[in-house]
C-alpha cells in the first residue's frame, strides 16, 4: 500500500478538521501521515508507539511531507498501558490490536482515552485467523460483535483494499457510546 492508499482507507470516515487524536501503534508513521492529510494541519495527533526508532522515521517523514512537526505528539510507550493523552476526538488504531488475545478489554481501554461520542477508526486484516505475524486478527464482522460489547457503536465498513498475504484489509468506523454524567 502506498500513501493514496491509507488516506482511500480513512477518508470515507467523513473526518472534520480540528481537534485531537492519536495513531496507536503509530510505527514509522504510515497512517500518522494520512491522518493528517484527513485531519488538516489544525489538528494535534498524538503518535503513540513502543519504538522509538520508527517514531524517529514518523517524525522526519511528517516534517519532510508537510514542512515542520507542528501539532504532532510523539510518545514512547505501550499504550495497552497506562499512557498520559488528553481527552480525544478520535483514535486509529492500524494494524495494532493483531497482538491483543482479550480485544474487548483492549478496545474498552482505548475507548478510555476518548470523549463522548469520539471516532475510533480501525484497519485491520479482515480474517480470523492468524499467524506469528498478526496472532489475534479479526474479520470485520467479529469486530462489530466486539465493538459493541466494549461500549462502542455498530461499526460501519468504510473501505477495503487488496492483500497479498491475508486476503484484504479493510477499515471500519465507530463511536464511543458511554456517556459521562
Amino acid at each position: 500500500m502506498d500513501h493514496a492508499d491509507h488516506v482511500n482507507l480513512i477518508g470515507p470516515a467523513v473526518l472534520e478538521p480540528g481537534g485531537s487524536w492519536a495513531d496507536l501503534g503509530a510505527g514509522s508513521g504510515a497512517f500518522t501521515l494520512a491522518l493528517r492529510e484527513a485531519l488538516g494541519l489544525a489538528t494535534t495527533i498524538h503518535a503513540v508507539d513502543k519504538d522509538k526508532l520508527s517514531l524517529e522515521q514518523l517524525e522526519r517523514a511528517y516534517q519532510t511531507r508537510f514542512g515542520s512537526a507542528d501539532h504532532l505528539q510523539i510518545q514512547a510507550g505501550d499504550f495497552s498501558r497506562s499512557i498520559q493523552l488528553p481527552a480525544l476526538d478520535g483514535i486509529i488504531a492500524a494494524n495494532s490490536l493483531r497482538y491483543f488475545k482479550d480485544r474487548v478489554k483492549i478496545l474498552q481501554h482505548i475507548k478510555s482515552f476518548l470523549k463522548p461520542n469520539g471516532k475510533l477508526i480501525v484497519i485491520k486484516c479482515n480474517v480470523d485467523s492468524g499467524n506469528p505475524w498478526a496472532p489475534y486478527p479479526f474479520t470485520f464482522q467479529t469486530f462489530g460483535k466486539l465493538a459493541k460489547q466494549a461500549g462502542f457503536s455498530e461499526p460501519r465498513l468504510l473501505a477495503v483494499h487488496p492483500s497479498r498475504f491475508l486476503r484484504e484489509f479493510y477499515s471500519a468506523l465507530t463511536f464511543n457510546i458511554t456517556r459521562h454524567t
